[in-house]
């Protein structure tokens, strides 16, 4: 593998890990609450994948792989979709 690509597939890994991992910690921190408020998954069921996602990029150690792409696409899709909808809800469960 050449130089650049070696540094393209370092650069994609650690990108790919630090997005799962945010995720990850973004879904244990946010209410419960606000889950089933927002009608998403509950918080167990997105702490779970995410969770997966992030040890799939870490032990895999490349995001283009048969699990490593949906891996990150779980992670997209949390934090593009869920999160927002989620985001609104505060600790003291009110809007």
């Amino acid at each position: 593998m050449g130089l650049f690509d070696g540094w393209l597939m370092l650069g994609l890994y650690w990108a790919s890990l630090g997005l799962t991992a945010w995720a990850f910690v973004d879904a244990l921190i946010r209410p419960a609450a606000g889950y089933v408020a927002a009608g998403k998954l509950t918080k167990p069921g997105w702490a779970a994948i995410t969770g997966l996602a992030l040890l799939v990029i870490f032990w895999m150690k490349t995001p283009l792989s048969l699990l490593g792409l949906p891996a990150v696409i779980a992670a997209i899709v949390y934090l593009v979709d869920v999160r927002p909808a989620v985001g609104g809800m505060r600790r003291d469960n009110t809007w």
